[in-house]
């Protein structure tokens, strides 16, 4: 009859001190080393290739910043063809008003309510609109 020994013993016991036996590695020809860091190499390069990407599209210069510049751009520009556009109207009327007489008394009559000596100005409002009446709280019978 064969006596356990002390390892198998403990182990049959439950004992917490009880390790498992390692398990070896099986050496690597040199095909498999190779096949292995190729393998590495290239998921390295794809998750470098990943990031490069993901920056480029959403990075601080990438893809999606640059279009909204452009946006912001195109919107700019468009302000200042208006404001341009609006400064050469003003500057247009500020000439009229300069040189032509008739002009300048039409802009003083509407903008100041000035009126040449003997004339009588009539400002006529607009008539109120009449309040809706509130409705009342109790049913009518």
């Amino acid at each position: 009859m064969r006596v356990p020994d002390q390892a198998n013993s403990t182990s049959e016991t439950g004992s917490a001190t009880a390790r498992r036996p390692r398990v070896r590695q099986r050496l690597r020809t040199p095909l498999e080393a190779r096949q292995w860091r190729r393998r590495v190499a290239a998921w390295v390069i794809g998750a470098l290739a990943f990031v490069l990407i993901i920056n480029a599209l959403v990075g601080e210069d990438g893809y999606i910043a640059i279009m909204r510049a452009q946006n912001e751009q195109q919107e700019l520009s468009d302000a200042v063809y208006k404001l341009r556009n609006e400064n050469q109207r003003t500057r247009q009327r500020i000439d009229r008003l300069k040189k032509d007489p008739q002009e300048l008394e039409d802009a003083a009559r509407r903008y100041l309510h000035m009126s040449k000596p003997g004339e009588k100005v009539i400002v006529v409002s607009p008539k109120p609109t009449p309040a809706a009446p509130a409705p009342s709280a109790s049913p009518s019978k």
